[in-house]
């Protein structure tokens, strides 16, 4: 696994062993970045169920002023935090760590979730209720951007709703057994 583009671009980022967290492949990495764009100069990023990070590392990479990176997993912490490292980034002030468990809700009132956020990653382990419920507090109660961009992955076979509240599909595609859905929040005058 490496940084596809960017300041960053070819650095090896750690990965976890076994099954229980599935980094998002360069691939499709790659994808996200050619749809949300190249330059994120000044963006502020959240990436909630952050696993290695590798998300939120690479928005980094491309300009991104902060991102957030929220993970529950003892094992992802610990990748996590060593990739941020890896990449001289942990202790610039751009990233901040979350230990949370996003299955008992976002916590939008601690400060590392003080946003505006431009993009948000949402990744949860394939085939757990969370997506739905972690949109719907997205479009309901996140401090996002407007035009701010939600990026769900989800298994290839999952459908996702065309709109959530202010949240709009905008695109949805299929890598191997992931699926990208593309949103856009969208504000009203």
């Amino acid at each position: 696994m490496r940084i596809t583009g960017g300041r960053l671009r070819g650095r090896r980022l750690a990965s976890i062993g076994g099954a229980s967290i599935r980094p998002t492949s360069d691939r499709v990495r790659e994808a996200i970045f050619s749809i949300v764009g190249q330059d994120l100069t000044g963006w502020v990023v959240l990436d909630l169920f952050a696993g290695t990070g590798s998300l939120g590392i690479e928005a980094i990479s491309r300009g991104a002023s902060s991102a957030a990176f929220v993970e529950n997993a003892r094992d992802a912490l610990r990748v996590l935090r060593r990739n941020l490292g890896l990449c001289s980034v942990y202790e610039s002030g751009t990233t901040l760590v979350l230990e949370w468990d996003i299955g008992a809700g976002i916590p939008w009132n601690h400060p590392v979730m003080k946003g505006p956020f431009d993009l948000v990653f949402l990744d949860p382990p394939y085939r757990e209720p969370l997506r739905l419920g972690v949109l719907k507090d997205l479009a309901d109660s996140a401090p996002l951007s407007g035009g701010a961009w939600i990026v769900a992955e989800s298994y290839k076979k999952e459908t996702l709703p065309e709109a959530i509240g202010r949240l709009k599909m905008s695109d949805t595609r299929t890598y191997g057994d992931t699926r990208i859905s593309l949103y856009h929040y969208e504000v009203t005058a």
